[in-house]
Order: C-alpha cells, then sequence, then structure tokens
C-alpha cells in the first residue's frame, strides 16, 4: 500500500487529519473516531512533493527570506531566550532570536516541515543589523554590539492571516491515538526535542477573509529549539544543538511486538531536583516517548526515507553549521531514519 492510500483497518483516507465543516461544526476524521470541532482542525498533511521540497530555504521558500535592514520594534520576555520584533525592509514583521536556539531550531522546522506536519518560516542569518535597537534590554545585551549588529540569528516571519488562538495538549487534543500524532510524537523523538512541554504547542487559525469561511485551525509544535543536542534537560550547552551530545544519545530504548519506546524525552539531570517542580513535570513528559504502535512509528520512517540526503543536509546547512558538524548531524539523522524503517 502506498503512503497516504486508504487503509481500510484504520478509517477512511489518512491523507489529511482534517475536517469538513458542516452546519457550523466541523467533523475531524482521525482515522478511527470522528470528533466534532467549531472549526476546521489539521495536524498533518501528506507531502506529496517531499522528495522536491527545498530544505534550505524551508517552508517560506526562498522568496519569504528576510530583506534589508531590521528596524526594531519591542523586546519579547516570552520564555528564556533574548528576543525581539522586528520589521524588515519590506515592512515584514519577524521574530528574531539569539542564543543558542537559533540553529537547531532552523534545521528542525524544516524536517517537521519536510514530512507533512506545519511550522513557521524559519531563516538563520550569521549576521544582522538591527536599527533603533534600545540602549539596554532586558537579555542579550552581551550579543548585541553598538551599531546593533547581531550574530547567529533565528528570524521568525509573522505571516498575515493567521492568529494563535490556544496552545493545545499532547494527551487531549483531537487527534489522540491517531497514526498523526504518533507520527509526531516519533518524530520529537528523531530529533531528540526532549522540551515538549503543552505551552510550545500551538493552535493557529487562518481565515481567508470571507465571512462565510470557516476558519482553520492548524496544530503546531511552536517551539523546535531545544533539538538536536541530549536527550532531555542537562545543565550544560550539550542540551541543544550540539553534535556530540546528539551522537551519543540512544534513541530506541525498548522493542515490543506492538510499540516501541524511545529515549526521548529522558528525565532530566539529577541537578534539577534544585527546581523541584520542574524536575517532577519533565518526568510527566516522558510518555510522549514511549508505548507507540510499531506501525505507526514504521510510517514516520518511511515518510522521513523519502527525503534524499542532499535534502537532510540542506536543513543544516540553512542552520549555518559547518561542513562537519552538517556531514555529522546528517549521519545520526539516516542512522535513525534506518532503524525506523527496520522495524
Amino acid at each position: 500500500m502506498e503512503l497516504g492510500s486508504p487503509d481500510p483497518a484504520r478509517g477512511w483516507c489518512r491523507w489529511l487529519v482534517l475536517a469538513i465543516a458542516m452546519a457550523g461544526s466541523t467533523t475531524v476524521l482521525t482515522g478511527t473516531r470522528v470528533i466534532d470541532e467549531p472549526a476546521v482542525s489539521a495536524l498533518w498533511r501528506e507531502p506529496a512533493d517531499i522528495a522536491d521540497r527545498d530544505l534550505f530555504y524551508g517552508p517560506g521558500g526562498k522568496a519569504h527570506q528576510p530583506h534589508g535592514t531590521m528596524t526594531f520594534l519591542q523586546e519579547d520576555l516570552d520564555a528564556t531566550n533574548p528576543k525581539f520584533d522586528v520589521r524588515d525592509g519590506d515592512g515584514v514583521k519577524w521574530k528574531l532570536k539569539l542564543g543558542r536556539e537559533a540553529r537547531p531550531e532552523t534545521a528542525a522546522a524544516r524536517l517537521v516541515w519536510a514530512v507533512g506536519y506545519a511550522t513557521d518560516e524559519d531563516y538563520f542569518l550569521r549576521e544582522v543589523q538591527v536599527t533603533g535597537m534600545p540602549l539596554h534590554v532586558h537579555r542579550g545585551q552581551s550579543l548585541i554590539g553598538a551599531d546593533g549588529t547581531m550574530h547567529d540569528v533565528r528570524l521568525k516571519r509573522e505571516p498575515g492571516g493567521r492568529k494563535k488562538v490556544a496552545n493545545w495538549a499532547w494527551r487531549d487534543d483531537p487527534f489522540t491515538g491517531t497514526r498523526e500524532l504518533n507520527g509526531l510524537r516519533v518524530l520529537m523523538a528523531v530529533i531528540n526535542n526532549w522540551d515538549v512541554k503543552d505551552i510550545n504547542n500551538a493552535v493557529y487559525a487562518y481565515h481567508d477573509g470571507k465571512a462565510a469561511t470557516a476558519e482553520e485551525r492548524v496544530y503546531e509544535v511552536s517551539d523546535l529549539g531545544s533539538s538536536f543536542g541530549s536527550a532531555g534537560l542537562e545543565r550544560t550547552n550539550g542540551s541543544t544543538g550540539e553534535l556530540r551530545a546528539y551522537r551519543r544519545t540512544s534513541f530506541i530504548k525498548k522493542i515490543t511486538p506492538g510499540d516501541v519506546d524511545f529515549d526521548v524525552p529522558r528525565r532530566a539531570d539529577l541537578i534539577v531536583l534544585f527546581n523541584v517542580p520542574e524536575f517532577f513535570m519533565r518526568l510527566r513528559l516522558r510518555w510522549i516517548g514511549r508505548h507507540i504502535p510499531r506501525d505507526d512509528a514504521k510510517w514516520m520512517g518511511r515518510l522521513l526515507a523519502r527525503l534524499s540526503p542532499n535534502q537532510i543536509r540542506d536543513a543544516f546547512r540553512a542552520a549555518g553549521y559547518s561542513p562537519e558538524d552538517v556531514e555529522g548531524f546528517a549521519t545520526v539523522l539516516e542512522s535513525r531514519i534506518a532503524q525506523l524503517t527496520g522495524l
């Protein structure tokens, strides 16, 4: 059976975890269940063009990359990394992020998008100058030059026509139990994204401006910055975007006749016990990588296997990694894909 074809054992056509609007409500097709939703809901769309997707420029393509000098708008104090709202020379708004998450988030977004999930339009720039920066900012002051120059930044495009309406929970969403959600759980393990808190998941509403048209609500893992490092929170620089950490972590923890357990996310380092609520919160996240049906894990492996070696390497090249690191990350990733397809 080809990927995306109807599967009688699971239900109707699985090419899209999507919905059909009906008289003010929406019927979400989840493969085995039908759920009423107030708007069209989508988690995954089959990437029919997966072999042709440009993983260097990503979901925004070359046309959407930032242009011109950036102008400071305001500082964003959400989360922990230095972030600023800026506008480019074309008038497009961007969310600029500094710090060690810039590279891994750029690469991760491209791979997640490549296999059919929604992600942000992220671009990595080695250097950018932002005019109008205040003399003092709350975070990242040491990373900003006197003339507003910053290095190794991730720029996330803030598109019009969408708004964030909610966060979604891994245990409480319209897609629980579906191959598509289980595939996303597998994908988080593939890229070692251990920071899978519910607050990092966003629901975006899209509207075409016609009053009679229902909004589409897209479910997205909107923060992928803690990828390609260790399998869990560490109080070291290896937690994210570090090849040695990514290479040394185990991938598949346990295989049973029906299920697969992955090592991501694992528990946080014991030193995190100094922050007791965070330590136990992260313990409760470990289920996301466990007891995933083997068939669903293999399905994700087959999707990833449709990417060429050059596409995979382009994802890391786009994130500004050195040629040696590009090859290293790609080699680990390809090994994990082979393990999934061999289940």
